[in-house]
């Protein structure tokens, strides 16, 4: 099968992952409205062709919170990334530090924070879920500083959890219950199960361990449930801030009056996202609401962006509106799912190779110089 664009990947990542993993990946909230408007609405946006230009000497080299990145591209923050393909997390640090963009990892994943430090040679960045077990918080936040984690990524948007109606048909845990229709699902796909019987990364390696009277799965599944903080408000991320003390970018922002209150607490960066259509069905894609909150507080702190990313076109567009930098969650999924580390690499190779070639037909050769005049718009019909 010859891989030449994301979609590729995705079909192949189905015929290999358990269907609760996949399902897991390939799903949103509700009705999925805001899952898939996040990709529909970036093919609405129609790029400008410019030819006669100088194309030679390209570059997409760009900084992402001062930190030099080979494109405007990061992995996002991703929960059951191990359950994908055995040590997810690991291959996939380990493909986007040769790549040279940022990694990050979630509090829900599969392999802990030490187990990606010591697999990998950078500092990658850390995302971090706010629960009500405050010592487990201050712990988990100085772990991310022992390990050198580069950046915080602090999600805004779990206060409480979204309801995906797959996961719960699906009846999704990792590990895996042992009922029938498991039982198939993982017998039907006899590479993974292999694979996972190789490592000792079955659990979520962030939690077990950490937490005061966690010790098997079902005591770990009712603590999750009630952990999200549903009281979180701006107070509590001015305290998260000054524990961690260390570059801050706030995600889940989808509102310039939440952006403005954001870009206030000093965080060095803001991602514009609605959890992957995976929260609040009916909100707004991110792209739509992008050029808004990047005129709102673009000129007080660096604007990024996730949601709906599946080519190097959809993060030129993200670019030519204003953000400083993207995210990719399913794409480089699809990737690790399909064929582990090689997987997520040629994943990026795909983005990258994408973003140059659109990059250079818009009539541009450095991702700086890319903007709004690059994108058709009522002003230049």
């Amino acid at each position: 099968m010859d891989i030449l664009e994301i979609k590729d990947l995705e079909i192949l990542a189905k015929k290999r992952v358990p269907k609760m993993f996949f399902d897991y990946v390939n799903s949103g909230s509700w009705t999925e409205t805001t899952y898939n408007e996040n990709v529909s609405d970036f093919q609405k946006i129609k790029l400008r062709q410019r030819v006669a230009i100088d194309m030679s000497n390209r570059t997409l080299e760009t900084k992402m919170i001062d930190q030099k990145v080979s494109m405007p591209v990061a992995i996002a923050p991703t929960g059951l990334t191990g359950m994908q393909r055995a040590d997810g997390e690991i291959l996939a640090a380990q493909a986007a530090e040769e790549f040279g963009i940022p990694y990050t990892l979630s509090t829900m994943s599969v392999c802990s924070i030490e187990a990606v430090a010591e697999k990998t040679k950078k500092p990658f960045w850390f995302q971090l879920y706010v629960m009500k077990d405050k010592k487990f918080m201050e712990r988990l936040i100085d772990r991310a500083k022992e390990a050198k984690c580069s950046a915080l990524v602090l999600t805004l948007d779990l206060q409480l959890l979204g309801q995906r109606h797959k996961d719960i048909r699906n009846g999704l845990s990792t590990p895996p219950k042992l009922v029938p229709k498991h039982i198939y699902q993982v017998l039907s796909r006899p590479m993974w199960c292999l694979r996972m019987l190789t490592t000792k990364n079955h659990f979520f390696g962030n939690i077990v361990g950490h937490v005061d009277g966690i010790k098997d799965v079902r005591s770990l599944g009712s603590w999750i449930g009630t952990q999200f903080d549903q009281q979180l408000d701006w107070k509590e991320v001015d305290w998260i801030r000054k524990r961690w003390g260390g570059k801050l970018i706030i995600k889940g922002i989808l509102d310039p009056e939440d952006a403005l209150l954001a870009a206030k607490t000093g965080a060095d960066a803001i991602i514009v996202s609605n959890h992957g259509g995976r929260q609040l069905d009916g909100a707004s894609s991110t792209i739509n609401i992008l050029p808004e909150i990047v005129d709102k507080v673009g000129k007080l702190v660096e604007v990024h962006l996730d949601g709906g990313i599946r080519s190097g076109q959809d993060v030129v567009k993200a670019m030519c509106l204003g953000a400083k930098g993207t995210y990719i969650g399913r794409a480089f999924l699809y990737g690790l799912g399909a064929l582990g580390k090689e997987g997520v690499t040629k994943a990026l190779e795909i983005i990258k190779t994408e973003a140059d070639m659109t990059m250079a037909l818009c009539g541009r050769r450095d991702v700086h110089d890319l903007n709004i005049d690059n994108i058709y718009t009522k002003n230049n019909l």
